[in-house]
């Protein structure tokens, strides 16, 4: 399946080109939890998708198996595809650390490393190769611009990463991500212990860096689901229950449970 088609049967919108492809993925762990089953959709290049729903509904198992992370889970039954430019992501043939630095992540907690915040930004990118001093520089100051924090710690580069207030540490996790020049970024609730003000901060960068990068957001509220998607899948028990553009699904829910939920009547 090349870019920017679909079969049949996969969600898509109308008039976007898709950077990603979800075909009838299904994924169960030892434990019995059937995490996702037979999920379809068409992520559209340049924007922000958003997957929102209940607690233990599947979103955090979608973004963990579309870079492999669930790889490093105890999954009993994985089928379906996952297509990024006509590549299957699953094949398990795939280089599946490279596709990590195609599709970078962040986790709703920040995890720094013990070293400097320079460091921290030169690290991954020594690991992918890369030895050019000049490049390595620009890149730091490309991603943390890019991040919204290079104006707060560009004259504190060489202060250890862990003296930065938890939302400077979750955008230096976020600038770690865009260093490696990723395609797509995944985002696992990102601002879920966040104060208002740097979540307003993470999610100002967001907007700018869809212009350049294709990003798939799990929410840490209906209200901020609504207020970044371009569009959005409500996803309840492991299925896609509907799946249009963002303003749409939050004033003109097409489905019962969709309404339900988005006006708080469960979840």
């Amino acid at each position: 399946m090349s870019r920017g088609t679909t079969s049949h049967n996969i969600p898509t919108q109308e008039g976007v080109e898709n950077k990603i492809i979800i075909e009838n993925l299904s994924v169960a762990y030892s434990d019995g939890t059937e995490s996702l089953r037979k999920v379809s959709l068409a992520i559209p290049d340049h924007a922000i998708t958003v997957l929102f729903g209940p607690a233990g509904g599947g979103k955090s198992t979608l973004l963990r198996t579309i870079n492999r992370l669930n790889d490093l889970a105890d999954v009993v039954h994985l089928s379906g595809h996952i297509w990024l430019d006509g590549k299957d992501l699953l094949d398990p043939h795939i280089d599946v650390i490279a596709l990590r630095r195609q599709i970078g992540m962040v986790f709703a907690r920040p995890v720094v490393l013990p070293m400097t915040i320079h460091q921290n930004l030169t690290y991954g990118m020594e690991l992918a190769g890369i030895r050019s001093r000049d490049h390595m520089e620009k890149a730091i100051e490309r991603s943390l611009q890019a991040a919204a924090l290079w104006d707060e710690v560009r004259d504190r580069l060489n202060e250890p990463a862990v003296a930065l207030s938890g939302g400077q540490q979750q955008r230096l996790c976020l600038a770690r991500v865009l260093a490696l020049e990723p395609e797509v970024i995944l985002l696992d609730e990102p601002t879920s212990g966040l104060d208002p003000i740097s979540t307003g901060k993470v999610e100002a960068s967001l907007q700018e860096l869809k212009q350049h990068y294709t990003i798939i957001l799990v929410p840490h509220s209906i209200q901020q689901a609504a207020r970044t998607a371009d569009y959005a899948a409500f996803i309840l028990d492991g299925q896609l229950i509907e799946y249009t553009h963002g303003k749409k699904i939050f004033t003109n829910p097409q489905d019962q449970k969709t309404e339900d939920y988005v006006e708080g009547r469960f979840g």
